[in-house]
């Protein structure tokens, strides 16, 4: 998503009120007298500011004669200071005849400028006989916002070169603006004009003119300074608050969150956007800009959040706060956001609109693609592309390159790389060449990688021969020639790259060894010029190589030998005395004759014979059951006491168990060999305070 850049502050337009005094003609003597008050009441107004009493008074003059030229031009300038500029324009329209461009151009072309009729206003001025200062400085006003910036410049520097008022500051600070657009939006390196900047506009202007120039470090500091002179002026000032301070510091800090953006901080940049956000400023333009960046941070994510913000986009007065690069940036990330969104029919009006206002434009085309894509719709992409692509050649590269990102997302390798050689002017680049030959030996197709190799080695041949590409792209060659047993072809660009440096050993063994296969008399002759074994070889530290970090084996330090240890280096030819190895104890009850159980380690409930427990079957269940029931018959259906039941574990403290299996040593009294004999009272501890036989 393109992203908005805040645009350099322009101060408004001046706009002087003088009234005249004395009147137009009256008829009888009263009328005379009366209509001399009225001027003076008008006069007096006029200096309190009181502006709306002063037109009531104009009015009552204009009854008396209405083609006054005075008070029709009192009451113009009355309508403009309350803020009626329709209405003051409709005079001026009216009264044509009395009102000519000469007595009241300026007025006319500042409510032409005020009410966004910028090219009427450009009319205008130019139109008028005599250029005064106050046209002058509004002509620099309208130029800026043509976005003539050339024209502008000259425009200021005109004004400042030949005025010597009380608004030279807000001259130099315009002229700054001006600067800072060029660097913004049409990549001029800024000319330094030596103004001393003493004032948060001018700092803030420097820094928007450094971020053009993509030194974000450089204007991250002068906004900090520009804040910092910001508080200081607004300080000073006991009548204004700490809100009307942070409304004004609000468009600082969004040039800070965007150059954090853009240095990839976005979670800081999101933070002071949000920030900004909740101050409410009065200024849409700030906003949209702000509302706009967020929405390229979020992406195809947090798209609920991006669906309200793209509301503050679409604010009254926004189209005539921004430039015109800054208005398309915000469509084309609506067209965006509605193809996120699966807003197809949104997605594709927006498109369509952006590319007629801008038919040469890629974004508007490229959008159409994607969601066409997003539709399953790869072949309509791709025809869309290319019509594109044949309508403007001088775009035709990037398109391209996205028709064949296409192909390849369809499986299409071999029809990608058709595509992507079609490309003259890319044909030679490394980029190109490296990923034509990864997708030719992906289709294993190795002589069309070879023949881009060769295509791109003639180009530089012809064009930048022995440059460092050349060079490194015959050296590819080679290797990928070698790789694939190619080395007939290879010996060719191996004898190139030898005679540009024949003390390269290595390219060196390559031809020697692509050569035996070829031609073997050539290969000794080749292998004379291969430096001796004495030469070549290496003088490496053992000792230091086998201690590094990296070894696997590390020989140990020998340390000072003393007491045992110089005995043992004194005995080591002695032969080493076997140790006996120790008869396991065996437990007491230990039955040779019987073959010990092979579960005996298994718990119980994991031995092949465990039959589980029957719980709550107690032999004698007094009060139980039902009235008149016995329970004599009960050892009689107890199917573990008859003779064809296997034996189960002895259940302890069970006399008849113990009989029943005098001769078998139960499972918990079989030790293994070389089992501990002191541990034989804590197993039986266990086994007096264990339930279920564990």
């Amino acid at each position: 998503m393109a992203v908005v850049r805040q645009p350099p502050p322009l101060t408004p337009a001046r706009f002087s009120s003088r009234f005249r005094d004395g009147g137009g003609g009256g008829g009888g003597g009263g009328g005379a007298g009366s209509a001399a008050a009225l001027w003076s009441e008008v006069n007096r107004c006029g200096q309190n500011g009181d502006f709306s009493r002063a037109l009531k008074s104009v009015n009552k003059i204009l009854q008396i004669s209405k083609d006054d030229v005075t008070a029709l031009q009192c009451k113009v300038v009355c309508l403009i200071q309350n803020g009626n500029f329709k209405e003051a324009l409709a005079v001026i329209n009216t009264h044509t005849k009395v009102l000519t461009s000469d007595v009241i151009a300026f007025e006319k072309a500042y409510c032409e400028y005020r009410l966004n009729r910028i090219e009427n206003a450009l009319k205008t001025i130019q139109s008028a006989s005599q250029q005064t200062d106050k046209l002058k400085e509004l002509y620099g006003q309208v130029l800026y916002r043509l976005e003539r910036y050339d024209d502008c410049l000259a425009a200021y520097r005109d004004l400042i070169r030949n005025s010597q008022d009380e608004y030279e500051e807000e001259r130099k600070t315009n002229l700054s603006a001006v600067v800072a657009a060029q660097s913004t939006w049409e990549k001029v390196m800024p000319e330094d004009l030596g103004l001393r900047e003493a004032t948060y506009e001018l700092c803030y202007n420097s820094a928007c003119a450094l971020i053009g120039q993509g030194k974000l470090n450089e204007a991250m500091k002068k906004l900090q300074k520009a804040e910092e002179l910001c508080r200081q002026s607004l300080s000073e000032d006991s009548d204004v608050t700490e809100e009307d301070i942070e409304a004004e510091l609000a468009i600082i800090h969004g040039q800070m969150a965007y150059i954090m953006q853009l240095q990839g901080r976005t979670e800081d940049a999101l933070q002071l956007y949000n920030q900004i956000i909740k101050l409410k400023p009065t200024d849409v333009g700030l906003l949209a800009v702000i509302a706009n960046n967020i929405i390229t941070i979020n992406k195809d994510q947090n798209v609920f959040d991006s669906k309200k913000k793209v509301k503050l986009t679409n604010a009254e007065g926004v189209e005539h706060k921004l430039s015109k690069k800054q208005l398309q940036a915000i469509e084309f990330n609506k067209a965006l956001l509605a193809m996120y969104t699966n807003q197809a029919d949104q997605c594709r009006k927006l498109s369509a609109s952006l590319q007629s206002q801008s038919p040469e434009h890629l974004l508007p085309v490229l959008i159409q693609a994607a969601q066409l894509c997003r539709e399953k719709q790869h072949a309509k992409a791709v025809g869309l592309l290319q019509e594109f692509a044949d309508q403007h050649p001088a775009n035709a590269a990037e398109i391209k390159l996205t028709m064949a990102q296409l192909k390849i997302a369809q499986g299409s390798v071999t029809k990608a790389c058709m595509i992507l050689r079609s490309i003259e002017e890319l044909q030679h680049k490394p980029g190109m060449v490296s990923a034509l030959v990864t997708m030719y030996s992906h289709e294993e197709d190795i002589d069309s990688a070879i023949e881009v190799f060769t295509q791109a080695i003639q180009w530089y041949q012809q064009f930048q021969p022995k440059s460092p590409v050349h060079l490194s792209l015959i050296r590819e060659a080679a290797n990928f020639k070698l790789k694939h047993g190619r080395k007939k072809e290879a010996i060719s660009d191996l004898e190139e790259l030898w005679k540009q440096n024949p003390k390269d050993v290595h390219t060196l063994a390559q031809l020697i060894s692509a050569y035996s296969l070829v031609d073997p008399e050539k290969a000794k002759v080749l292998s004379k010029h291969l430096p001796s074994s004495d030469t070549m070889s290496l003088k490496v530290d053992v000792d230091a190589l086998e201690n590094s970090h990296g070894a696997t084996y590390v020989r140990k330090k020998a340390g000072k030998l003393t007491g045992d240890n110089q005995q043992k280096e004194q005995g080591q030819g002695d032969v080493k005395k076997k140790k006996k190895k120790k008869k396991g104890k065996l437990p007491k009850n230990y039955d040779p004759k019987v073959t010990p159980d092979p579960e005996r380690w298994l718990p119980m409930r994991e031995r092949s014979y465990y039959r589980g427990r029957k719980k709550g079957k107690k032999k004698d269940q007094v009060g139980k059951g039902t009235q008149g029931s016995t329970t004599a018959g009960s050892s009689e259906l107890d199917a573990s006491k008859t003779a064809s039941s296997p034996p189960t574990s002895p259940r302890p403290g069970s006399a008849t168990a113990v009989s029943a299996t005098s001769n078998v040593i139960p499972p918990r009294h079989q030790k293994p060999a070389g089992a501990p004999a002191t541990k034989k009272k804590q197993q039986q501890k266990k086994k007096k305070g264990a339930k279920g036989g564990w």
